[in-house]
Parts: structure tokens; C-alpha cells; sequence
């Protein structure tokens, strides 16, 4: 169980303490959130969210390629920067978590950090709470004020996810660390286009670091790119896996696939940027 006091209440701002258990979140307003079944905590209240989050299969499809270890030398190579950059890190939070893979590996350096994933998907939060036992896994809209402390943690980590700067910088302790992830425009180009992927625009990371002037140093930019040997499966995992799965039609998907070699070298590649809070 997280040791530190991070949440607050999305309701009244009032500090959110879990019980005994780590089965329910409550407020001294008397404001409670009661765990899921698989562990993970919904703080959304009202209407909710207007974005659309990611569907079981997506997860599903998202888990499988990740589990084959394709995204590997990347989450290794951000577990590294980001202990070079914070060693002594007591809190993590990532913000758009997913399935919490990367959250996991930036964790393994720092044992005794408590951590924090949010997404708006419940599927991909099932997955984060049970693979960071310990750890909240909170539905939540990164778009809104985050719950959570000022000042409450020394390390954001955003991997392929929205940005909401203000609060990152909120939420993090002075001379905090920001770890941004984004795809290169090389990023899957060998299957980018007969897949019907969505494109990645360029100076993406030139906008990342414009978006973040105000407030943050940055520290440091690289690229981590490579070759992976997709087999069909893989193929299909890392299609349906983003955003570009709400906009496909699966039996063209199938027919494209189904024409491509067994298996194919994809290029992976990403940005990889590490800001420091003023």
C-alpha cells in the first residue's frame, strides 16, 4: 500500500486516505470509493468523461504485444533515464497508464516508490492493478484537475498519452521530473500505410517541448530506434492496439495481413524527453 498521502477527494479536494484493507478511498467529508472487484478504483463522478476509452480488445490486443516483449528496449531504456534523473523518487504517477507496463518497468530501479496509474479505461486499469499490487489504478480523465496533492509526487510519466501540463506541474514536487514518450514519424512505416494506421505528424517533438516552455527545463531528448520481427499475430496485436482500431474495417485488416510476409521487420522508434519542474 502506498505510504504517502498523494489522493484528494474529486469532489470536495479533501485528502482521500484508503482503509486498512485498500478496498475503499473515503474523505473526512465522508465521500467514498469503494475498490472494484479486480482492484482498481473509479473517480469519475457525474457525466463522466467525453473521450472515448479504450475497449477490452484493444486492451487485450495491447497486453498481448507488449507481453511478446516488442516495446522492451524502449520501457528500458525510460526506466533508466528516469532513475538517472530522480534515484530517490518516492512517488510515481503515470498519467494515461494503460495497462501500467511502463509504469511497472520504471519501477523496478525504484523498489520503494509508491505509484499512482490513471486511465480512462477500466479494462486496461484491471490490468494495472493487478500487475502493480500495492499501487492505485484510478479511472480518471487526464484532461481534468488530477486527484492529487500538490506537490505530491516526483516523477510523471506520459507514454503515448494526453498531456495536461498545468497539472503535471501541479502535482509535482519542486524540481520534479516529466518523462514524455512519443512515436517518431518512422515509427511501424513498413505497415503504417497498407494497415490504414493513423500518421504521426512531424516536429512532434519540437511541440512537446513548446507545450511544456512554461514551466519545465528540459533535460534531455533521444530516440531509441530499432528493428522488430512481427509475425501476423504481432501484426495485428499493434494495429488494434491504438486508436487506429476505431476506424478499421477487420475483414480488410485480415485481407491485408494475410498478403504480408511471415514475419515482417518493422522499425520501432521513439522520442524520449526528460523535463525537470521549475
Amino acid at each position: 500500500m502506498p505510504s504517502l498521502p498523494l489522493l484528494v477527494c474529486p469532489v470536495c479536494g479533501a485528502g482521500l486516505e484508503p482503509d486498512d484493507g485498500f478496498r475503499t478511498l473515503s474523505c473526512l467529508a465522508g465521500h467514498r470509493y469503494d475498490a472494484a472487484k479486480q482492484g482498481y478504483f473509479n473517480l469519475l463522478t457525474g457525466s463522466g468523461t467525453k473521450f472515448q476509452a479504450d475497449t477490452a480488445a484493444m486492451v487485450q490486443a495491447r497486453a498481448d504485444f507488449l507481453a511478446a516483449g516488442h516495446y522492451q528496449p524502449m520501457a528500458a531504456e525510460l526506466a533508466r533515464l528516469v532513475a538517472a534523473a530522480a534515484p530517490d523518487a518516492a512517488a510515481v504517477l503515470d498519467a494515461g497508464a494503460g495497462t501500467g507496463y511502463y509504469l511497472g518497468e520504471v519501477l523496478r530501479p525504484l523498489p520503494d516508490a509508491s505509484a499512482v496509474a490513471l486511465d480512462i479505461s477500466k479494462y486496461a486499469l484491471r490490468r494495472a492493478a493487478r500487475a502493480l499490487p500495492g499501487s492505485y489504478a484510478l479511472v480518471w480523465d487526464v484532461w481534468r484537475k488530477l486527484p492529487l496533492r500538490d506537490a505530491s509526487v516526483d516523477v510523471v510519466l506520459n507514454v503515448f498519452a494526453p498531456r495536461n501540463p498545468p497539472e503535471f506541474h501541479r502535482v509535482l514536487a519542486p524540481g520534479g521530473i516529466l518523462a514524455v514518450v512519443t512515436p517518431r514519424p518512422e515509427h511501424l512505416q513498413e505497415i503504417r500505410a497498407e494497415a490504414a494506421m493513423l500518421g504521426i505528424a512531424g516536429e512532434k517533438e519540437e511541440r512537446v517541448a513548446a507545450s511544456l516552455a512554461s514551466g519545465f527545463t528540459p533535460l534531455h531528448t533521444g530516440h531509441c530506434t530499432y528493428s522488430m520481427r512481427l509475425h501476423r499475430s504481432d501484426l495485428r496485436n499493434v494495429v488494434l492496439m491504438g486508436p487506429s482500431a476505431r476506424h478499421l474495417d477487420p475483414a480488410v485488416l485480415e485481407r491485408t495481413l494475410a498478403a504480408l510476409p511471415d514475419p515482417v521487420a518493422v522499425t520501432a522508434s521513439f522520442t524520449l524527453q526528460i523535463f525537470r519542474a521549475g
